[in-house]
């Protein structure tokens, strides 16, 4: 008996492994490219963007300062002086601290590109109509994850930074953390922001593999919100404002999916019902 023709368009598991290594080998060529310009910017990249959080002129400190005066609080909401110091507690931090730094910025600049190459690795498996919103789903996806480091830079970290600088335990211990501790709530922070806010691309792939659906978020919506408030305690300060003001921006993120999941299911039935 002769065998059947292979499909030249199929491809085994193990051509799939090749084509994504190839696909994280140009992601990661783009972000080391992206690391390299990062790590000649050496002065503005740790004077002005990482330790802008633990200086009192940050834009963030400034804002809380004038919306206390503008309440009548005074300066109640005012941040007058950071109340510790970082330090190095080893000969090579100093430069492992600038490598890591860079990668990390690196990865956020070249991320438009990321998600291009991630855009070509499931393009195959999308049909001939939603292959024309790659430019969409790079720009929306882009647009959110700016966003969220944003959130996370300008919310997040300085009220985290300026809540756990100042966490006392009552004794005479002083507060010297190593700048390696601050660098990686500043780090974790910003990525933590940016993918949260990814939050609508993927529930709309969820929703396109059908393991999400519109009913199933409005029944476990208090539970998500339950869920974004105890977040939002464990990465800010223990005060109401401040967890009102992280979870605000994910509480609309949560109803946007919704939207997007509503809008896949239809699409879905309307397919269904002229395929049909």
């Amino acid at each position: 008996m002769a065998k059947a023709k292979k499909d030249p368009n199929e491809m085994s598991f193990l051509d799939h492994l090749e084509e994504l290594r190839w696909h994280l080998i140009r992601a990661s060529v783009a972000i080391l490219i992206a690391a390299v310009v990062v790590f000649f910017f050496k002065s503005f990249v740790f004077n002005t963007l990482i330790d802008g959080p633990r200086k009192v002129d940050f834009a963030t400190y400034q804002f809380f300062c004038n919306l206390s005066q503008n309440l009548g609080l005074n300066d109640g909401l005012c941040v007058t002086e950071m109340p510790f110091k970082v330090q190095h507690t080893q000969m090579a931090s100093p430069f492992s601290i600038h490598i890591w730094t860079s990668i990390t910025l690196g990865f956020i600049l070249a991320f438009p590109f990321v998600l291009f190459e991630i855009w070509r690795f499931i393009k195959p498996g999308l049909h001939d109509n939603e292959r024309k919103y790659a430019g969409a789903f790079i720009s929306i996806g882009s647009l959110l994850f700016f966003l969220g480091v944003l959130f996370g830079y300008y919310v997040i970290a300085p009220l985290s930074v300026n809540f756990l600088g100042g966490y006392s335990l009552g004794n005479d211990a002083v507060n010297n953390p190593t700048y390696s501790s601050y660098i990686a709530i500043i780090r974790s922070t910003i990525l933590a922001g940016g993918i949260i806010f990814e939050l609508p691309i993927i529930i709309y792939f969820l929703a396109k593999l059908g393991l999400v659906t519109p009913a199933f978020l409005r029944k476990y919506r208090k539970h998500a919100f339950v869920l974004v408030l105890i977040a939002s305690a464990i990465i800010t300060p223990p005060d109401i404002a401040s967890q009102v003001i992280v979870s605000i921006p994910i509480v609309i993120l949560y109803e946007i999916s919704i939207l997007v999941t509503k809008i896949v299911v239809r699409n879905q039935e309307k397919k269904a019902l002229r395929n049909g």
